[in-house]
């Protein structure tokens, strides 16, 4: 990964936070909590699973750049949304954790020199070492795509009978 590439990295992921909370602050609970289905998740659950990812990455880039031959531990994301009270947090407390957790993450990378990109750990589920380039670039990629499916979710909640009467989108 060139210098040039990491920094463009490193700008897409910096910016996710305020896409998010743009996309969000204002939203009626109702959209908030709307679930297309049992097993699919709401915006709220998507808001906490992007703060607990930033602890995740923020972990695993740490072990990465400063333990020696680290193993990542695997996580399941459902059971993380079904037993951690994803549905508890307000949005402005999870939208701040979100930000603040991505900010540190961004500071401990932009202090990096070019050969810790290729600094790692083993990761299980993936049965190699997975790079510090490699969590930068799903850093980069993971809020816009959630992004992506929190506008789909929006459009659902917005469009779904209700007694006749649509519920309010900002």
């Amino acid at each position: 990964m060139t210098a040039q590439e990491f920094k463009k990295l490193l700008d897409a992921a910096d910016k996710s936070p305020e896409q998010v909370a743009r996309a969000v602050m204002g939203l009626p609970a109702k959209v908030l909590q709307y679930k297309p289905a049992p097993d699919k998740w709401s915006v709220q659950e998507i808001l906490a699973h992007l703060a607990d990812s930033e602890l995740v990455y923020g972990y695993r880039l740490r072990q990465a750049i400063a333990d020696k031959e680290p193993t990542f531990a695997p996580i399941d994301q459902d059971a993380w949304a079904a037993k951690l009270g994803y549905m508890e947090p307000t949005t402005p407390e999870l939208i701040a954790l979100y930000s603040l957790l991505r900010r540190a993450n961004l500071r401990v990378l932009r202090r990096l020199m070019p050969a810790d990109l290729e600094k790692g750990g083993f990761h299980p589920e993936h049965k190699r070492k997975v790079t510090v380039a490699e969590i930068v670039e799903m850093m980069a990629k993971h809020g816009p795509s959630h992004l992506e499916q929190i506008e789909r979710l929006k459009q659902m909640a917005g469009s779904r009978p209700t007694g006749g009467k649509k519920p309010r989108v900002h």
